[in-house]
């Protein structure tokens, strides 16, 4: 028998063995740290619009009478949710509390800008959108007042 002593075949040999070792460590990569980024990032666009909203409320009131013209609720009350939901819900986030609800809120309001107010900033929306969408599935991960309490729950019922 011949072997076969090529530097060709053992460098293709060593590369095939570390693709599938660089997926194995990113699979590892904990997505509780993921999710914690997310929470922070899409809290950080959303409080900052609150903040906007309460430095000069007339101003606010205004661009949901002038601009934003929502169907269905009068411009005052839409600032009063939209300023309140941008306020409560990134606090919620950052900790990790009600993270579902309130991601499903911000997801809530990123369709209604989507579709009444701002549809050509698609780009910005659907990666909020995609982010919240996520922690609506995934939840806040290990690192969130959330999993505290599921654990004291799963501690007092066993």
């Amino acid at each position: 028998m011949f072997a076969v002593s090529s530097p060709h075949f053992s460098r293709a040999s060593q590369t095939e063995g570390l693709i599938p070792a660089a997926v194995a460590v990113l699979e590892r990569f904990p997505t509780s740290l993921l999710s914690l980024a997310f929470r922070v990032a899409v809290a950080t666009v959303f409080f900052r619009s609150g903040l906007t909203k309460i430095a000069s409320w007339d101003a606010t009131v205004a661009l949901f009478d002038m601009e934003y013209m929502l169907p269905f609720i009068p411009a005052e009350l839409g600032a009063y949710l939209a300023a309140t939901l941008e306020l409560a819900a990134p606090v919620l986030l950052v900790l990790g509390l009600l993270t579902r609800p309130a991601a499903a809120a911000l997801l809530g309001m990123t369709t209604v800008i989507q579709l009444f107010v701002y549809p050509e900033n698609w780009p910005d929306h659907i990666l909020w959108a995609s982010i919240l969408l996520y922690l609506v599935v995934r939840g806040a991960g290990a690192l969130s007042v959330d999993q505290l309490i599921a654990r004291w729950f799963s501690h007092r019922t066993a």
